[in-house]
């Protein structure tokens, strides 16, 4: 792509300070942040947990963007988009909402850290939810790229479903595989669920009980490029990813302490 880099959308699972800060939620809030100084639009996306003080925060509805239902499971739920600004960055964060979803007071596991049920629901929603908002914003991006497991669902849908819509017909997706849910499984009927549009069930390589570590080779699967964001993935996945042939940046743990990650992630996008 080269200079042809001008947009990047951020889909992602964490973003401080809304959510207490971690590797993927520094990133969250700091990589787009670098990526807008370096003369690119950027627009970052990320999941409304309940946890996440609508008050405080000063999340507010964009109505335009609200209104449409998202059918998973024979279930039809409406979509709802909230805005936030971080005034120190000069950016916004969107975020998708669903009452059933994301209103509850745990992130992905509840009180008793058992992963919920219906996390893999929540993933398929929110990658069709990000999709559909963009859709509506009017907004090409360039490169789409994906952190964490809540993510890992929407290069499929990109490469499939939304394939011939003209607002992704230019876009690349990069996936950042971490070290998030290596071995927590989702319930077997996650892949029926996925299927939509022209992304059939033959396009869906999981096996029943998917772990994170299945769930992050379907994501390298629809990519165009990968970054390792931990030093700790699975022989499975970076095997998987070596045989792909895609480029990858492999981790390198100083970056992140001296902030040279971001150039990093920007020459990347513009070797696409």
């Amino acid at each position: 792509m080269g200079d042809s880099v001008k947009r990047v959308l951020f889909v992602n699972s964490e973003i401080f300070p809304y959510l207490p800060q971690t590797r993927i939620s520094d990133i969250g809030r700091y990589l787009p942040q670098g990526i807008q100084e370096r003369k690119k639009e950027i627009r970052s996306f990320m999941p409304r947990y309940g946890c996440i003080n609508e008050r405080k925060n000063q999340l507010h509805e964009v109505i335009r963007l609200s209104g449409m239902n998202i059918i998973i499971n024979d279930v039809d739920r409406p979509l709802v988009i909230k805005v936030a600004s971080v005034a120190a960055a000069r950016m916004q964060v969107y975020f998708i909402d669903n009452e059933d979803y994301f209103h509850r007071k745990h992130i992905y596991c509840d009180a008793d850290g058992t992963f919920f049920q219906d996390n893999g629901e929540r993933a398929i929603f929110f990658a069709r939810g990000v999709l559909e908002t963009v859709k509506k914003l009017r907004w090409a991006p360039d490169v789409i790229h994906c952190h964490g497991w809540i993510s890992y669902i929407l290069p499929a849908y990109l490469k499939k479903a939304y394939i011939d819509d003209p607002i992704f017909s230019g876009s690349k997706v990069v996936t950042s595989i971490y070290d998030d849910i290596n071995g927590i499984s989702f319930p077997g009927e996650l892949k029926d669920k996925i299927a939509y549009g022209s992304l059939e069930q033959s396009d869906i390589d999981l096996p029943a009980d998917a772990t994170g570590a299945d769930l992050a080779r379907f994501a390298v699967k629809y990519s165009d490029a990968v970054i390792f964001g931990s030093g700790d993935i699975p022989e499975e996945v970076t095997g998987y990813c070596s045989e792909s042939g895609l480029p990858v940046l492999p981790f390198r743990e100083e970056s992140f302490g001296d902030g040279t990650y971001i150039d990093d992630y920007n020459s990347f996008y513009d070797q696409l």
